[in-house]
C-alpha cells in the first residue's frame, strides 16, 4: 500500500488527492482514477497518483460535486423571509453539513416590500461573508411568487397574489444587485408572456407553477421564454387525457427542466418514473423545497405568515379549526432525496447524483460556478458511501 494513502486527513488542508472507483465527472462520465485538489481547486483526473500529494483512499465511495439546491426556503429554524442575513448564514452552515454546497435562497408569496427586504438581506449576507466562511455558497435567489393563482395556492398566501410585473421584478433585482436567477409565475395570469420574454432577455429563468393553467397556456409561456416547471405535479392540475395541463406541458416540451421533490411524500415513485421516461433524467432537477423546519424536531413552525406543523417528516398547513391542510414544502435534504431516488430503481446512482448537482445548476444557468467537477473550479465535493449517504463534504477543498 502506498505510504501516502490515508483514511484520516487534517481538516484545514486544501491540497490532496482522492482515489476512487466512482468519480462523477461532466459529460455523463463516471470513472475510476485520482482526483487532485490543489489550493482548494479541482485538478485534472488521471489514472495514476500524482507525486507530492497526500492520497485519500475512497476506493469504494462515490466522489461527486456538492449538491446544488435551487428551490429551498430555509433550514434549522431559519427562513429567507425572516429578512435576516445572519439567518441565511446559519442555514448555510447547517446545509453544507448535509452535503449541499450551493443553494438558491427562495422567497414566498408575500407583500412586495417584504420580498424586497428578503432580497436585500440575501445580498447583505453574501457581501458580509469572510473568505474562509464554511457554509453553503449562495448562488442566486429564486422568487417563488407572488405571481400565482389561488386555485393551486398550496402553502402560498392567496391574499398576496398579483399579476406578473416586470418593473416590480426590476426593483427586487436592484435590491439584491442582480442575484435573482429564477422567478416563478402562473402562466394564465395577465402579462405572463411579456414577463417571460423580458426575463428571458435578462438571463433569468422563468418557472411555471402554483397554477391551473391549461396545456396551451403553458406552451405559450414556454414559447415566450419560460424554461422550468415548479415542483412538477405539485401545485398544478392533474394530468388528464383530454386536458394535459402543466404536467402534460412539462412532459411534452423539449429543452425545459422539471423540478421534482423526491422525499417520498410529494410524488409517488411511479409518477417520478413516468416523468423521467417522458422527459429524460437530464432535464429533471431534484429540489428540496425545504422550510425552516428542515433539520428540526416535529412541532409547530411558520411559513411566511402561515402556521405549519411538522409531523413525521411531513409539513402541513394548520387550518383555522386546528386541523391539518395542504402539504407545505418539505423538511428534506437533497442528500436524502438522492438516496430515495436511487433506492426506487428509477435511475442509476450516478444519474440520481447528477439530478441533484449538474441538472439543477443548469436549470438556473448557474452551472458556470457550481454543479460540476471541472479543473480550476473550487473543490466543492461530496464523498458518498456505497449507499449514497454523505460520508464527507469539502468546500473549497476544506473538509467540513
Amino acid at each position: 500500500m502506498d505510504s501516502r494513502i490515508t483514511m484520516d486527513f487534517p481538516l484545514e488542508s486544501r491540497t490532496f488527492c482522492i482515489k476512487s472507483d466512482h468519480i462523477v465527472l461532466p459529460g455523463g462520465v463516471t470513472m475510476a482514477g485520482y482526483l487532485p485538489v490543489e489550493d482548494g481547486l479541482v485538478g485534472y483526473v488521471s489514472d495514476s497518483a500524482p507525486e507530492g500529494l497526500t492520497l485519500l483512499d475512497r476506493t469504494d465511495c462515490w466522489v461527486a460535486p456538492g449538491y446544488v439546491d435551487t428551490h429551498i426556503h430555509g433550514f434549522v429554524g431559519r427562513d429567507v423571509m425572516d429578512c435576516d442575513p445572519a439567518g441565511i448564514d446559519e442555514a448555510s452552515l447547517a446545509l453544507v453539513k448535509h452535503g449541499t454546497t450551493s443553494w438558491v435562497p427562495t422567497t414566498l408569496t408575500q407583500p412586495a416590500y417584504q420580498i424586497l427586504d428578503a432580497c436585500s438581506s440575501v445580498y447583505e449576507a453574501v457581501q458580509g461573508r469572510p473568505d474562509d466562511f464554511m457554509g453553503a455558497r449562495v448562488e442566486g435567489i429564486f422568487l417563488e411568487g407572488p405571481f400565482f393563482t389561488a386555485g393551486h395556492a398550496g402553502a402560498q398566501n392567496p391574499a398576496n397574489m398579483i399579476d406578473p410585473d416586470v418593473e416590480l421584478f426590476r426593483s427586487w433585482q436592484q435590491a439584491c444587485h442582480g442575484l435573482i436567477c429564477k422567478s416563478a409565475i402562473a402562466p394564465e395570469r395577465d402579462g405572463s408572456q411579456e414577463y417571460c420574454r423580458e426575463l428571458h432577455e435578462m438571463g433569468v429563468a422563468v418557472a411555471l407553477g402554483h397554477s391551473s393553467a391549461s396545456y396551451e397556456e403553458g406552451l405559450r409561456a414556454v414559447a415566450s421564454g419560460a424554461t422550468v416547471f415548479v415542483h412538477t405535479y405539485n401545485g398544478m392540475d392533474d394530468l388528464g387525457h383530454r386536458d394535459p395541463g402543466l404536467v402534460g406541458c412539462a412532459m411534452d416540451t423539449q429543452g425545459t427542466y422539471s423540478e421534482l421533490i423526491c422525499d417520498g411524500f410529494h410524488v409517488a415513485p411511479a409518477a417520478v418514473r413516468a416523468l423521467i421516461r417522458a422527459k429524460g433524467w437530464q432535464h429533471m432537477a431534484l429540489i428540496s423545497d425545504c422550510l425552516r423546519c428542515g433539520g428540526m424536531p416535529d412541532g409547530n413552525y411558520t411559513l411566511g405568515d402561515l402556521p405549519i406543523r411538522l409531523v413525521g417528516g411531513i409539513a402541513r398547513l394548520i387550518m383555522d379549526d386546528g386541523s391539518l391542510g395542504n402539504i407545505a414544502g418539505s423538511s428534506a435534504t437533497l442528500a436524502g432525496e438522492v438516496q430515495k431516488l436511487a433506492s426506487w430503481g428509477v435511475v442509476t446512482p450516478d444519474q440520481a447524483i447528477r439530478m441533484a448537482t449538474e441538472v439543477p445548476a443548469a436549470s438556473c444557468d448557474i452551472d458556470d460556478v457550481c454543479g460540476l467537477l471541472l479543473p480550476g473550479r473550487a473543490a466543492d465535493l461530496n464523498v458518498l458511501a456505497p449507499d449514497l449517504s454523505v460520508r464527507e463534504t469539502y468546500l473549497g477543498g476544506v473538509r467540513v
